[in-house]
């Protein structure tokens, strides 16, 4: 499986009825498309957070980093 992108192909070839972008509520951005035999395909667009933190020793010029931490 791929993990750079997502691969759709149950709506290749369908013909587009509507196409609505909903603002983010809090939940992120949302993509809908509806298709005339009746379904519809959603895809939420979510920023999800990172943290990147550090310990770092001040002095002359710019701080000593002595650890760095990263989640994301």
């Amino acid at each position: 499986m791929n993990h750079d992108f997502i691969e759709c192909s149950e709506v290749v070839g369908k013909q587009i009825e509507a196409l609505r972008i909903f603002k983010d509520t809090g939940e992120g951005t949302e993509l809908q498309i509806d298709f005339p035999d009746g379904t519809i395909f959603t895809c939420c667009f979510a920023a999800k957070p990172a943290i990147e933190a550090s310990i770092s020793r001040p002095g002359v010029g710019p701080p000593e980093v002595l650890q760095k931490y990263e989640f994301d």
